[in-house]
């Protein structure tokens, strides 16, 4: 039975971790079996006919966002590198869904896990890592990745690090990939080679994910990462020396940073696109019209990214297909970006977003 157990004795401690290990693997191998793939939608375009555009439904998986793939390719990422034995406690630096999704897999292999999060991070996000048997450590405006790692030394556990690791963690050629799922689920659609993938940089692990499955297939499809106005990104594609800004103080969560992180890797990306929060909320409240079910803010800059290049395509007279990420389940900002009071309390206007919205959509949420 895999369990959190005291350590073996010295002589045997070693084989007893191995055959620990082999059982974790072999946990989460099932896990990933049970788990079917993730759904991918088709939204109508009322004024763009011509052009295709896909969700890929990350929501579905059984924590509830794409940070599900994420979070157990780095469990298996610190098996195999021996960083995890069944007494190890299991600390991360998040927003929130990464955290959610990493209390689920310590929970399957019976270790202890701290997040370590803003102390704004939605209520919602703060209850379900509970709910998955994880403690919220709250912080301030500050390095909480700093916090993160200061608390795994001082606890003996493992700091899992995602900022460093995600783009690393997993198998970019396939094996269940996104990128590999997603195409393999457009190869009956009338354009099976979309023209653009668009997605958000929070770790940069998913970006470079795509943008090296993109090449290894030898695929003309281009990647366009979305990103809030205050995150760093963007400046750094940019401008290459710019790796830090004094503060992101976006409300979109899991998204955007104030520093560059190890995982994003500029050379992947074709094209970034910056998204005010009020665009980004007002996108994800027509997505979540559409669908009939609330979509997360990162999904909200998702879809206002794509906007962007459907409204060029429009201009150019072009058809085409674009894939992004339908992030996370907007039950988790209920409280904040679905609450009208919450969202006019920080000044955010959404009435122009709306009209632009509603030019290729045919509504405005």
């Amino acid at each position: 039975m895999l369990t959190a157990a005291t350590p073996a004795p010295a002589a045997t401690s070693e084989p007893c971790r191995r055959a620990w290990v082999a059982q974790a693997i072999a946990r989460l191998e099932a896990e990933s079996a049970r788990s079917a793939d993730t759904h991918l939608l088709r939204l109508d375009l009322p004024k763009a006919p011509g052009v295709a555009l896909y969700l890929k439904d990350e929501s579905s998986h059984p924590t509830g966002s794409l940070k599900h793939r994420l979070a157990r390719s780095l469990f298996l990422y610190a098996l195999c590198n021996g960083w995890i034995g069944p007494d190890t406690s299991i600390v991360e630096s998040s927003s929130g869904s990464t955290a959610i999704s990493e209390a689920y897999f310590a929970r399957l292999l019976g270790l202890s896990f701290v997040a370590v999060m803003p102390r704004s991070t939605s209520p919602e996000k703060i209850a379900a890592i509970a709910f998955h048997g994880g403690r919220p450590h709250l912080v301030d405006h500050g390095d909480v990745s700093g916090e993160a790692r200061r608390l795994a030394a001082e606890i003996g556990g493992h700091f899992m690090d995602q900022f460093t690791y995600a783009e690393r963690a997993t198998d970019w050629r396939g094996n269940n990939n996104i990128a590999e799922t997603m195409f393999a689920q457009l190869a009956l659609e009338d354009r099976p080679v979309p023209d653009w993938v668009v997605c958000g940089a929070g770790t940069g692990g998913t970006s470079a994910t795509i943008g090296r499955y993109l090449r290894y297939r030898k695929l003309s499809t281009s990647l366009c990462v979305a990103d809030p106005e205050s995150s760093v990104f963007h400046r750094h594609y940019a401008e290459r020396s710019v790796k830090r800004v004094e503060r992101c103080d976006s409300v979109i969560e899991g998204i955007g940073r104030t520093m560059v992180e190890p995982s994003f890797v500029p050379e992947l990306v074709d094209r970034m696109i910056v998204a005010p929060d009020a665009a980004s909320v007002a996108a994800a409240r027509l997505v979540s019209d559409i669908l009939g079910r609330p979509c997360g803010g990162s999904t909200g800059t998702n879809v206002w990214a794509c906007l962007t290049l459907i409204e060029e395509m429009r201009a150019a007279g072009r058809d085409g297909a674009i894939v992004t990420l339908l992030c996370d389940s907007g039950e988790r900002y209920r409280s904040t970006l679905f609450d009208d009071a919450w969202i006019a309390g920080r000044g955010l206007d959404l009435a122009p977003a709306r009209a632009r919205l509603a030019a290729v959509f045919g509504r405005d949420g």
